[in-house]
């Protein structure tokens, strides 16, 4: 067996970018399969096929030729031009969130957007001059660090019916990234929305997050260059996550209210995974867009977890998080079982994590 595909399950929005399911498919006959409610994956190698390409998918969508051979980018029009709240937590470090809104105004095309800057207590003199004159709400919340709550404090005072969660070490780069995201956001089958992070080198920061890698949660190609396709080409499509980063994240007021926002109990790490399996519970899909391309300046703006306390407390969230969603956390669908759950390199598994019954039986 050379090169094996491991595939996800099913990921409609991967689907729209390329043929991913292959000639691997067996339906009964319907109307539209891809609106199936019960689509199962075998996760086994079964099938063996010279190295010839799928045919592309036909779609039903405005799509057109995507950024690798084969695939496909789909744009979806805007139904309506909603107003967008950007909500910038901060707390000192002027000249990263100077950059930030500089960048954000400048570049960005959509225009529809208000500025949410919560300082989280800072003392700089330069910081708080620059918060007095700047044109943009500034909140203020006077209570330690807290990222679920600053954002839950925010929400309740944004007005926009879609919310983006940003960090103050952003840097925006491409004037699509807010339009691409919202016009995911606005559709009605979609949860939260992520886009592509890239180190201020141009590589990948956040390209997906797959649910179980470290134990919990980790992005999926990290590191690798801006342009290279990634496992399967994934790090250049669109497709459906489990979660995405709220580093910088899209989804409707509506939906952030209805499953009762960000869980307090996060205060830093794993919040954003949590809220992403509470609006998948939902029924909703997360997606990633690799057509939203922003700069990423990570922990610049609060440090690494680099002291006892931070330490303890990161693992106490880690604690929670597997309490809480258990099993799941070993069964991501966008992901593949024959994959390793060790490193966020999307390799092979070793030892092998799926056992085939088949073989078990003669045992």
């Amino acid at each position: 067996m050379h090169d094996p595909v491991f595939k996800p399950d099913w990921n409609p929005d991967l689907l729209f970018s390329t043929n991913y399911i292959s000639r691997a498919f067996a339906s009964r006959v319907g109307p539209d399969p891809l609106k199936a409610k019960h689509v199962r994956h075998v996760p086994f190698v079964i099938l063996h096929r010279h190295g010839k390409p799928a045919a592309p998918l036909q779609l039903e969508v405005p799509a057109e030729p995507g950024p690798l051979p084969g695939t496909n980018r789909v744009r979806w029009k805007l139904p309506s031009q909603p107003l967008v709240s950007l909500i910038i937590p901060t707390r000192d470090g002027r000249v990263l969130l100077e950059a930030c809104i500089d960048s954000l105004r400048n570049v960005t095309g959509y225009r529809n957007f208000e500025v949410l800057v919560v300082d989280n207590q800072s003392t700089e003199p330069s910081t708080l001059d620059y918060l007095s004159k700047l044109d943009a709400r500034v909140l203020r919340y006077p209570h330690p660090f807290n990222f679920s709550a600053i954002n839950n404090f925010a929400v309740a005072q944004a007005r926009g019916a879609v919310l983006g969660l940003l960090n103050n070490d952003l840097e925006f780069v491409d004037p699509g990234w807010l339009e691409e995201m919202l016009s995911h956001a606005l559709r009605p089958d979609i949860g939260c929305v992520g886009a592509k992070l890239l180190y201020p080198d141009r590589t990948v920061q956040h390209a997906g997050v797959v649910i179980g890698i470290g134990g919990v949660a980790d992005h999926i190609h990290k590191n690798l260059p801006e342009n290279a396709p990634g496992y399967c080409g994934r790090a250049r499509l669109t497709q459906n996550f489990s979660a995405v980063t709220a580093a910088c994240m899209l989804v409707r007021r509506a939906t952030y209210l209805e499953v009762g926002g960000f869980d307090e109990k996060f205060a830093v790490a794993f919040n954003d995974v949590d809220f992403c399996l509470r609006v998948r519970e939902r029924g909703l899909r997360n997606l990633w867009t690799p057509f939203a391309t922003v700069i990423h300046h990570e922990s610049k703006s609060r440090g690494r977890e680099n002291t006892l306390p931070k330490w303890l407390r990161f693992r106490g969230e880690m604690a929670r998080l597997k309490a809480r969603w258990g099993k799941a956390l070993l069964e991501d669908p966008a992901y593949n079982p024959n994959l390793t759950l060790d490193a966020n390199n999307v390799s092979l598994a070793w030892p092998p994590r799926v056992r085939r019954p088949w073989v078990e039986r003669e045992r």
